[in-house]
This record gives C-alpha cells, sequence and structure tokens, in this order.
C-alpha cells in the first residue's frame, strides 16, 4: 500500500462514482475518456491495495474499502475546499482570522457594536464568532480552539489569563399581572418561591441562580428551561415564570411582549464579564488588535 500515490483528481473522480454509481456517466461529466476515467480508479486501487469498486453491467458499487475510502475521501476533499477559501482570502489582502468564543450576554449585549466598530477600522481582519456557554468557552481557549473568550465571572478558568470586557446587570422580568410586577425593586428572596423560567443548568446563569437558592436554603421551582435571552421573555410573557435576565438584552423585549422589569437588590445582580486568553503576550497581532480595542 503507497497511499502517497493518492491525487485529489482521483479522489474527486472516484467520490462522483461512488455518487453516481457509474464511470461512464462521471467520465462524461469530467470531459474524459471512459478509459482514461477507468485506469485512474484502478491506480487508486493499486495504491489501496484493495478492490474499491464491484463493476457490473449496471454500473459500479462501493466494496467495503471503497466505503471507507468514501468517508476519508469527503473529508479530505472538504478540507481542501476549506484551506482553498482560507488561503484566497489572504491573497485577497487578508491580515488574519480570530476565533472568538462569547457568552450569550456578551453577543446579545456589546458584541455586535464592538466588533462592527472593528471591523470598520481593520477590515483585513476577519472574526469567527461562536456562541457558547462559559464553560465550554473556558475550554475552548485552553485547548486552542479559541484564541480568546468572552464569559461570565465566577466560571473556572484556571490556566487563563483574564481581563476584564463589561459590566453585566442582572434584573428579574415578570409578566403583566404577577404578584411582583407592582415592585420597583427586590430581592432575590422574594422572589425564590415563585415558578422561574432559566436557560440551560449548564449555562453560568443558571448555575448563578442555583448557588443563590442554595445559599438561602431554598429549592428553586425550575417550570421550564429554554436556550435564549428571547425565548425566555417569550414564556415569561406567556406567563410561565419570571426570569432574571441581564438589562440590556431584554429592552427590545420589554415594551413588545409587555413584560415588566424589576431591579435586582442583591449584590450577585451585577456581574462583570471576561476576556480570557491563554497567554496574552504570545497571541498573534490582528488578536491583540480585537483584544486591545475591546478592553478599550
Amino acid at each position: 500500500m503507497n497511499l502517497h500515490r493518492l491525487d485529489l483528481v482521483s479522489l474527486q473522480l472516484f467520490n462522483l462514482v461512488a455518487r453516481s454509481g457509474s464511470i461512464s456517466k462521471v467520465a462524461e461529466l469530467a470531459l474524459l475518456a471512459v478509459g482514461a476515467a477507468s485506469k485512474r480508479i484502478s491506480d487508486l486501487e493499486a495504491a489501496v491495495g484493495a478492490p474499491l469498486l464491484e463493476r457490473h453491467s449496471r454500473g459500479a458499487t462501493l466494496t467495503v474499502a471503497g466505503l471507507a475510502l468514501q468517508r476519508h475521501a469527503q473529508r479530505i476533499l472538504a478540507d481542501v475546499d476549506q484551506l482553498e477559501a482560507d488561503l484566497s482570502d489572504y491573497a485577497s489582502g487578508l491580515v488574519g482570522v480570530v476565533r472568538l468564543w462569547a457568552n450569550t450576554s456578551a453577543v446579545t449585549q456589546f458584541l455586535p457594536q464592538d466588533i462592527a466598530g472593528f471591523i470598520a477600522a481593520n477590515p483585513e481582519i476577519r472574526i469567527e464568532l461562536e456562541e457558547e456557554d462559559s464553560n465550554e468557552i473556558v475550554l475552548a481557549v485552553l485547548d486552542g480552539r479559541a484564541d480568546f473568550g468572552i464569559f461570565a465571572d465566577r466560571t473556572p478558568a484556571m490556566g487563563l489569563q483574564l481581563m476584564n470586557y463589561r459590566d453585566d446587570q442582572l434584573v428579574m422580568v415578570v409578566p403583566p399581572g404577577h404578584a411582583l410586577a407592582g415592585k420597583r425593586a427586590v430581592r432575590f428572596e422574594e422572589a425564590v418561591d415563585y415558578d422561574f423560567v432559566s436557560l440551560p443548568k449548564n449555562t453560568s446563569l443558571a448555575r448563578r441562580l442555583q448557588t443563590e437558592t442554595d445559599a438561602l436554603g431554598r429549592r428553586l421551582k425550575m417550570r421550564i428551561q429554554v436556550r435564549s435571552f428571547d425565548a425566555m421573555c417569550q414564556m415569561v410573557a406567556a406567563g410561565l415564570g419570571v426570569a432574571i435576565l441581564p438589562r440590556e438584552a431584554i429592552r427590545p423585549h420589554l415594551k413588545s411582549m409587555h413584560l415588566k422589569q424589576i431591579a435586582l437588590d442583591d449584590a450577585w445582580a451585577k456581574r462583570r464579564l471576561l476576556i480570557g486568553v491563554r497567554d496574552a503576550a504570545a497571541v498573534p497581532k490582528h488578536v491583540r488588535l480585537l483584544i486591545d480595542h475591546l478592553c478599550g
């Protein structure tokens, strides 16, 4: 077996044959003689050291080895397409790509304007933004999937260097007519016996609520859990419970969904969003530019 003899043109040809079941049809599409296309498949079989196709009068079907090669061929060809796209960016003047992971609070409230301002000043830098839970963000930075991350304080982040990004004020949201709707401010302990709408339990916001409930020696009545701030507001508007959410994130929904915002008189309701990076001194220049912009 000599897999170093594999070439991309033959892999692409084989992939098309595997999908169509016909060498002659693929040869016609590729503007090749049937014999030339068949020879490329035979050369692949020689390199692999096993038959890849079972040829018959109705066309061709994959052998077990052919199925294995098809799986790898699809992945290889997809990687090549991605490589071509990335290199074309650099050829057109791209300086670099920043892989930024951020939690929903940052993505919803602050990053749209911050990133828009950065790109306006640095159009040659591309940002790949991934929205994730705070714990997943820390792991992504630690294992190199993200250049840096933005997550809530209280998130375990051992091994990362931390910088302040933004302050984030939590408030309570209730539907019209709720028993708390007439209050301007409440303490969490006044609301803990009501039904709650929350994000999934592994998110930093849900963990914070659970921690504070435990500290009160009470039990949180989690009525429903959804994946987004918008969905939480819709559930509250439908009367399914109350929720604790970032103030700026719910601002667009207060009027449209007829929700009532109530201040939280608890110190923990003021959160801090942090930027985490493995080694600030070692990040590439284009990544440093974005970090400096966000911290400025």
